[in-house]
């Protein structure tokens, strides 16, 4: 029998995410991000679910085609842009739009000398400085791209730093509108955070990312619990031993975790192979959560590259085969994150390879309501 770990990516909790992203922005078009392989959940098995976005967000030429291989035809924006002049082609080639955020993109994109007309959007540095053309020079690239023959619709973009944070986008929206002031074009500013919280910038476009996964910008789940956002991967496993320990016995490596009083464990066939954190807490007061049997427990010493160990003590009936389940489906993702001193995001970006995946479809009437 094959090891019983595996995930579950849930279409169905896509479909709703996007839906819930719908409700907050009525008035913006979405692009759904499907960066890094769709956050990890694969661009193939999530498609179905976001198949009703207005555009697809991405980074990798590669990630692109592929989208266009599926049937989607669509816009899709490259949110990086690209990287090279041999690049340039592509965007005609699979009808691309693409971030313009420097000086050296302009000037390939005249030297390229595409037929176009190439819909790109220009982004203004409004202080998260990373990547876009800062405010002094953001009206001479605009002008720039504008007398561009190949250069068709230009979008003003932007994005927030602080958008789930208490500083906020004030700063931020002030620059880029007296900026843009009386340049004729679209604008796209709200990530994940800015479309939940910030109305004031949703505009003609929202770009949600780890919403439409079903996890929070702020890493905290309780601050999307009256969104009504689903999780669209979960990932389980089973008990594959179980220990009984007396006051004193150590778990694992380091022997980071004491027993105080008699107890059992539950070994549970996952680990930082499978793309658990390692860094999740087996000790101390904020241990990571776990579910035995639908029960929710805590994790017990340090993770190994292919075990967890999981404290029994609230689920006395739990034996070898019980269905353990490491996030998702009852168990916030971001919970489990927290305890792992990170976010969400990276938990389902660093799912392994060797994990087994399963997708729960959406039903008949549910692909019909979405077509």
């Amino acid at each position: 029998m094959p090891r019983p770990i595996h995930a579950v990516i849930h279409q169905p909790a896509l479909a709703n995410n996007l839906d819930v992203v719908r409700r907050c922005a009525p008035q913006s078009r979405a692009w759904a991000v499907v960066k890094a392989n769709a956050y990890g959940h694969g661009i193939r098995r999530a498609f179905a679910g976001l198949r009703a976005a207005d555009g697809f967000g991405l980074l990798d030429l590669n990630e692109a085609v592929l989208m266009r291989e599926l049937g989607w035809q669509g816009p899709i924006l490259l949110l990086e842009g690209f990287f090279q002049p041999q690049d340039v082609p592509l965007l005609e080639q699979y009808r691309l739009t693409t971030s313009v955020h420097c000086e050296e993109q302009l000037r390939m994109l005249e030297v390229a000398r595409p037929k176009g007309p190439l819909a790109i959007q220009l982004k203004l540095n409004t202080g998260m400085n990373r990547l876009g053309f800062r405010p002094d020079q953001y009206r001479a690239a605009w002008e720039r791209a504008r007398t561009l023959s190949c250069v068709g619709s230009i979008v003003h973009m932007t994005h927030f730093s602080d958008a789930d944070s208490a500083r906020g986008i004030a700063h931020q929206l002030a620059v880029f509108d007296a900026t843009t002031a009386n340049l004729p074009g679209e604008a796209s500013l709200s990530n994940s955070a800015a479309t939940l919280w910030h109305p004031q910038a949703h505009r003609a476009w929202v770009r949600p990312g780890v919403v439409l996964y079903g996890g929070s910008p702020t890493g905290h789940a309780a601050d999307v619990a009256s969104f009504g956002l689903q999780p669209a991967m979960s990932l389980h496993s089973e008990l594959i031993s179980v220990q009984d320990l007396q006051p004193g016995d150590t778990v694992g490596y380091g022997s980071l975790f004491k027993a105080e009083r008699p107890m059992r464990i539950g070994v549970v066939a996952c680990g930082y192979a499978d793309g658990y954190p390692r860094h999740a807490a087996g000790w101390g007061d904020k241990p990571a959560p776990v579910l035995v049997d639908g029960v929710r427990t805590r994790l017990v010493g340090r993770v190994s590259m292919d075990m967890i160990c999981v404290d029994l003590t609230p689920c006395p009936k739990a034996r070898v085969g019980s269905a353990v389940t490491l996030w998702g489906q009852g168990l916030p993702i971001d919970d489990v994150a927290e305890a792992s001193g990170t976010v969400g995001y990276e938990l389902m970006c660093a799912l392994a390879p060797r994990v087994p995946v399963t997708v729960a479809t959406l039903t008949a009437p549910e692909q019909q309501a979405l077509a």
